[in-house]
Order: C-alpha cells, then sequence, then structure tokens
C-alpha cells in the first residue's frame, strides 16, 4: 500500500514537471482556388504566433507559442502544386511549435487568427494569393462585331464552398456540396444552347466571399447573377423553395433577416470581410447612375424571380410563391439583375434526401434554365444574338377565324413551334393577339 502511493505521487511530480502547453493545433486543412491557396489550422484555443517569410527556396514560416502539434502534416489532404509540402522546423524553444509551408514561387502571405464559429472551433487562417502563372487567352473581336451579336452571358453562383460548409442537413450533408452539383447542371444547360454562355464564381470547394461574387460577375460582363443555395431554419419543419431580389431596406420577412444573418455568419467562416472602396470623384453623379441602373436591375430581377417560382413550382413545393427581399451582398451589383434561389430547407429531412437526389438536382436546374430562356427570348440584351433574331423575326396579329393550326400552314410552321415561341400553353388565341412567327 505504502508502495503503491509512492508511485502515485512520483507520478503526479512528473506530470507537474512535463510542460504544459497552453494550445495545441488539432488538425489543418488546405482550400486551393484559382487564385488563392487557404491553409486553416484548427487549434484548441485562440492563437499566440508570428510568422515571416524566406526565399531561395520560397517558405513561409511560421512559429506558434505554448503550442502542440498533435496533427501528421505528412498526411494533410493537398493537391495544390503551388503549396508543396507542409513540415514542422526546430522551434525557438521547447514550448513552440514551428510550421513551414514550402512554396513554388514567391508570395506575400495574409494570416489571420478567427474565433469559433460552428462547426470549427478557434482557427489560424493562412492565405496565399497569387496569379495564375498563364493568363487565360481572350478573343479580342473587332470594332464592328464587339457589340453585335454575342452571347447573353449568365453568371452562375454556388453559394458557400471550401471551409464554408453553409447550412448541414439532418443526415450532415453540406449545403455547398448541393448548390455547386446543381449550379454544373445549370452551366451544362447554358452552355448547350446557342447565343447563351455561362461563367462559374466558383468550379470547386473553396471559398469566395459575398461581396466578391458579383465582382467576378461583373468582370466576366454577366448579364445575370443566378446565386443557388439551400435554405435552413432552427427548426426542421418548414420546407420549400423561394427565390430573392434585393431589398434596399429592412428584410420583408423573418426568414429575410435569418437570411443575412446567415450571410454574415458564413464571411466569419470564410475570412475577413472585404471593404469595398470607391474612388469616384463625381459623388452625386455617380449615385444618380448608380439609383437608375440599380432600379433597372431590381425591376429586372423582380420579373425574372416570378418566371423561376412559375417553373419551380412544377416540381417542388413552394415555401413563398413570390419574390422575397433581402439585404444581401451577393445581389447588390447595381449594374448586373440578380437572383438567389434557394431550392429547398436542408434542414428539412426529407427535402435533404431530395437534394441528395441526382434527378431531383437536375430538375431544380431545368427549371432555373427554363425561366431564364423564357425572361430572355422576351427581352433579349441589346446586341445579343438573341436580339438580332428577334428584330428579324414575323409577327402576325389574329383576326376573327383565324387559330393556331390556320396560322401553322399559313407560314408553313408547326402549332408546336408556334407555342413555343409564343410560351403558349394551350390553342387558344385571342383577336389582336400579337404570335411572333418562328
Amino acid at each position: 500500500m505504502t508502495l503503491t502511493r509512492f508511485g502515485l505521487s512520483l507520478l503526479l511530480l512528473i506530470g507537474a514537471l512535463l510542460p504544459a502547453y497552453a494550445n495545441d493545433i488539432e488538425s489543418v486543412r488546405v482550400w486551393p482556388s484559382p487564385n488563392n491557396t487557404r491553409i486553416v489550422f484548427d487549434l484548441g484555443s485562440q492563437p499566440d504566433y508570428s510568422y515571416f517569410t524566406l526565399k531561395n527556396p520560397d517558405r513561409v514560416v511560421i512559429d506558434f507559442a505554448e503550442t502542440s502539434l498533435s496533427v501528421d502534416l505528412g498526411r494533410v489532404d493537398n493537391t495544390n502544386a503551388f503549396l508543396k509540402r507542409i513540415r514542422t522546423s526546430t522551434p525557438k524553444n521547447k514550448r513552440a511549435t514551428r510550421v513551414v509551408l514550402d512554396l513554388s514561387r514567391s508570395v506575400t502571405p495574409e494570416l489571420f487568427a478567427m474565433p469559433p464559429t460552428k462547426p470549427y472551433g478557434h482557427r489560424l487562417v493562412v492565405d496565399l494569393p497569387y496569379s495564375p502563372m498563364q493568363a487565360p487567352q481572350v478573343v479580342v473581336k473587332s470594332s464592328e462585331q464587339s457589340d453585335r451579336d454575342r452571347d447573353i452571358i449568365i453568371a452562375i453562383d454556388a453559394g458557400h464552398g471550401g471551409e464554408d460548409p453553409g447550412s448541414v442537413g439532418p443526415t450532415g450533408t453540406f449545403e455547398k456540396n448541393i448548390v455547386l452539383s446543381i449550379a454544373k447542371k445549370l452551366q451544362a444547360m447554358v452552355d448547350n444552347e446557342p447565343g447563351m454562355r455561362a461563367v462559374m464564381t466558383r468550379t470547386g470547394d473553396y471559398y469566395i466571399a459575398p461581396n466578391r461574387r458579383p465582382e467576378l460577375a461583373r468582370q466576366h460582363k454577366a448579364d445575370l447573377l443566378v446565386s443557388i443555395h439551400a435554405d435552413a431554419f432552427t427548426t426542421p419543419q418548414p420546407r420549400g423553395g423561394s427565390v430573392w431580389v434585393l431589398s434596399t431596406g429592412r428584410a420583408d420577412s423573418e426568414l429575410g433577416r435569418w437570411m443575412e444573418r446567415t450571410e454574415r455568419h458564413s464571411e466569419l467562416l470564410g475570412g475577413a470581410a472585404e471593404v469595398i472602396n470607391d474612388a469616384v470623384s463625381e459623388r452625386y453623379l455617380a449615385e444618380t447612375i448608380l439609383g437608375l441602373s440599380m432600379d433597372h436591375s431590381m425591376a429586372t430581377s423582380h420579373d425574372l424571380s416570378q418566371k423561376v417560382i412559375s417553373e419551380m413550382r412544377k416540381i417542388t413545393k413552394m415555401h413563398k410563391t413570390r419574390p422575397q427581399a433581402a439585404s444581401l451582398a451577393v445581389l447588390t451589383s447595381p449594374d448586373i439583375p440578380s437572383i438567389l434561389v434557394e431550392v429547398g430547407f436542408i434542414s428539412n429531412p426529407q427535402e435533404e434526401k431530395n437534394l441528395n437526389w441526382a434527378e431531383h438536382r437536375e430538375r431544380l436546374a431545368t427549371s432555373m434554365f427554363n425561366a431564364t430562356k423564357r425572361y430572355f427570348k422576351a427581352v433579349p440584351p441589346d446586341g445579343t444574338l438573341w436580339a438580332s433574331l428577334k428584330n428579324s423575326t414575323r409577327t402576325h396579329k389574329v383576326r376573327s377565324g383565324e387559330s393556331l393550326s390556320v396560322l401553322a400552314q399559313r407560314y408553313n410552321v408547326n402549332v408546336s413551334s408556334l407555342k413555343q415561341a409564343n410560351n403558349l400553353t394551350s390553342d387558344v388565341v385571342r383577336i389582336g393577339q400579337v404570335l411572333t412567327i418562328p
């Protein structure tokens, strides 16, 4: 008995003499994107760190004070050629950890600590921004062609991404994966349509700040921005899709206010908020022009959102049957009509199951595509191929005694083509109605 007490006391003494670390690196995650590589260190508490860079070869060296390492850096998933390796080196002292990022070329790193936000705890985020080695090829048109017969450009935005999973379903489904799948299906449909072309704000699993997404659409001179999300709420009961447009004031529903808070939460998950710098000297003129542009964009967004709702309700329950409004950063581009489509409540068990079904995602993408096509067939942007075709299209004003079958025979077209060209759901036409002849 005496020996046992002595042994216990000895163990306690040895434990007291061992270094007690204030923090611990629990895991490391790498998120590559086209212009940035993000490395995230998950820690037990707020990190105390410093860093410096070295050349020949290029490295970023991070010193964590009072920190141990619980992860095998050799097993960290890294498929990015820019970040060659993550390793340790000799620390400044026995109670520190030194991590070295071996790079393929020089970079100016950006480091910032992030507080706990579900589903993550304390983090140190390391951003390594870079420009692609080879700039993408740009096709330059002549002055005669630059504004004629161009494609209608649809910017497709898959919400969240990277270390921001978005909402999480009851069985662990990540919103970011569902919406990227739908976005890629919509992209394929748009690119398959003559006279239309899609651009994606993100093509993989990486984070883009909400304010950056409309900026990417603007860089591609998009005619429309469609942002795709999956809704969530604090209880599992709500279900159904909805379509959102920009509100310049307070959101018009509790769900809208919830979405605004969720977007701010996503900014915390993804990284530091971006600062928008307006350097326009003619302030009041700029405000007037922007105001007029915003009014047009909002009117267009509202019209298109109604068409999306009418298409979506054919395949899924709608939580809201009219366009909703909220002050969401992704919708704030003054010169690009923008809508945000919530494809369902991922927090609802049945809708989570539906969203995990590939055929259901295909139908959702089809509904957005059909609505977009309907809208731009009726109101094609100036200078596009569709505008050129519409201006050269024949029209006919219906007179007494005329029917679709009579007109189809007269113009040598079939009835189904007539109905499709005029968005008709029946064979009934009205006297005085102007029909487009395909």
